[in-house]
């Protein structure tokens, strides 16, 4: 169900490859999240670094959309760049097995293009 890789580099170059390998894959970058900043923005003071990229692939989206739009609430797909005993670490949950959970088969197919696609696009910042 997760998918986790370790990269090389700090937490914001391996981000930054993610981005440029988003964007080499016809995925776009719908944000990123600076988890630790946006904790001490609360007043929450949090150690390990961690970003988070929110990636999609538009036409993907819009086919599971109109299947089923309460698989909207686990969209757009997310890409975790984190450190944790000091190895910069990134970490995915698998769109098959998110999908699964809505119990639509004929999805599976998008699936599994998604899912192929993101964990190039993470083997691709690791390196």
């Amino acid at each position: 169900m997760l998918y986790i890789r370790e990269a090389k580099g700090t937490v914001g170059e391996v981000t930054g490859k993610i981005e440029e390998a988003t964007k080499a894959n016809q995925f776009g970058v719908m944000g990123v999240i600076n988890l630790k900043q946006k904790m001490a923005d609360k007043g929450v003071e949090f150690g390990p670094e961690c970003m988070i990229v929110e990636v999609c692939n538009p036409v993907q989206a819009k086919k599971v959309l109109e299947a089923d739009m309460s698989i909207s609430t686990v969209l757009p797909c997310r890409i975790s760049v984190y450190e944790e005993d000091g190895v910069v670490k990134v970490a995915t949950l698998k769109p098959t097995a998110i999908l699964a959970l809505f119990g639509i088969p004929n999805l599976l197919h998008v699936a599994e293009y998604v899912e192929t696609t993101i964990l190039r696009i993470i083997d691709t910042a690791c390196e």
